[in-house]
């Protein structure tokens, strides 16, 4: 017999179980994975506490600041100012980059702020690259943006939209430059974050120990969606019947279960990151939460370093590297790289030579950023439309195909769920 059940959510992560959270009844979470959390999880080993990638929270709307910090009551939470700099030729310097040029050798300085005053800007951009252009000029672009950004997403950039990282790009003028010369002010949208001490995937845990454990089937999996007859097959050949599905899987994920979806499935573009969480015998002389590295013969983009969050006395960081979509990532792929980043951390002395390796853990995040341009843009609206109109709905980070933060997938997951009641 048929399972029937009125809101069915593809994914346990943080955007499924927040709506679970708020629609509170008659819902059933299907994830594959043996736990909650999606990518918002916590890995402990020996000493080291680790997540799957940096989960930091920071909030902009009081609602969801309360339902995090009612939720952690009972847990030990840590505050921190934000402190990140950029691995720049010999020195490291004040993140965002544009803004402290002034920090930069003094030719270098010079052509940064020269090529500033004399920049090309224009109404109109065709590109994330020909924006940074035309906002920044050669210099700042060429040294940072262009190199550091095309790490991060492992693609041309001028693939990506103009707007492709949304709010969460440090915009700045002439004048906000000049000023940062004299007057400190790299604000930004992160400058302070809350950090669970048994890590980000704690505060996960705390929404699934809110619902039914009964109505969340770990270690299950939809491989087909009928969206004419509301109901999906399970890997176990079950048929549920649903009224809504909310999906918060990765779309190109979602596409595979629906008939007909080829040419977006092939058409929508992402990276994915092999990320290392390494723990060490002895503290690293470095205090920064996060180093952002531009450098083309450094194999990793970003290093954070969870014993400066959580004050702890061994060196405990992750590393992410970036891959084209297509990369197979094989465990030859990963031995290779994890010798070159200790090579590297070396190399920029963060790891100094009598400094060992005590443990270790490896994620691939598949998908990890995704790619936003318009044309892709205009085909997931138009097919998110088509969704809708079947009452199917796909939110999230990855579900939504966007740039966002945590906050931003537990607020739309929130307000789905007051539209759907």
């Amino acid at each position: 017999m048929n399972r029937n059940v009125k809101y069915l959510i593809i994914g346990a992560g943080i955007s499924g179980l927040t709506f679970a959270n708020f629609i509170k009844d008659d819902y059933l979470i299907i994830e594959k994975e043996n736990e909650v959390g999606g990518y918002c999880r916590t890995i402990k080993k020996g000493e080291y506490l680790w997540d799957y990638a940096g989960h930091f929270f920071h909030f902009k709307t009081d609602e969801m600041k309360k339902l995090f910090e009612d939720l952690m009551k009972d847990e030990e939470l840590i505050f921190q100012e934000k402190n990140t700099k950029i691995y720049y030729g010999d020195r490291l310097i004040d993140y965002p980059f544009q803004m402290n040029i002034h920090q930069l050798p003094q030719q270098e300085f010079i052509d940064c702020l020269y090529d500033l005053y004399n920049k090309n800007e224009k109404e109109n951009y065709e590109s994330f690259l020909d924006m940074l252009y035309g906002k920044f000029g050669k210099s700042i672009v060429e040294k940072f943006l262009k190199p550091y950004n095309e790490k991060l997403y492992a693609c041309d950039l001028n693939n990506l939209d103009k707007d492709a990282m949304g709010r969460f790009f440090p915009y700045a003028n002439l004048n906000q430059i000049i000023n940062n010369m004299k007057e400190e002010n790299n604000n930004s949208y992160n400058n302070t974050f809350l950090y669970p001490k048994n890590g980000a995937g704690s505060f996960l845990n705390k929404l699934y120990e809110n619902l039914d454990k009964e109505k969340v089937e770990l270690m299950n999996e939809i491989k087909k969606i009928d969206l004419k007859n509301k109901t999906v097959i399970t890997k176990n050949d079950e048929v549920i019947n649903y009224q809504y599905l909310i999906n918060t899987s990765p779309l190109n994920n979602l596409l595979e279960l629906i008939d007909n979806t080829e040419n977006l499935r092939e058409n929508i573009s992402y990276n994915k990151v092999l990320v290392f969480n390494l723990g060490f015998e002895k503290k690293s002389n470095f205090k920064e939460h996060w180093i952002y590295f531009p450098q083309k013969d450094i194999n990793f983009y970003r290093v954070g370093f969870y014993d400066n969050i959580l004050m702890s006395d061994k060196l405990s960081m992750y590393i992410e590297i970036g891959y084209e979509k297509k990369s197979k990532i094989s465990e030859d792929d990963i031995k290779e790289q994890l010798n070159l980043t200790l090579q590297n951390l070396k190399k920029v002395g963060i790891v100094e030579d009598d400094n060992k390796l005590v443990d270790y853990s490896t994620i691939v995040m598949n998908p990890a950023y995704v790619h936003i341009n318009s044309e892709t843009n205009k085909e997931i609206k138009e097919f998110e439309k088509y969704l809708n109109d079947n009452s199917v709905y796909t939110i999230g980070r990855y579900g939504a195909w966007t740039y966002c933060s945590m906050e931003d997938c537990m607020i739309s997951a929130k307000e789905l769920a007051e539209k759907l009641k």
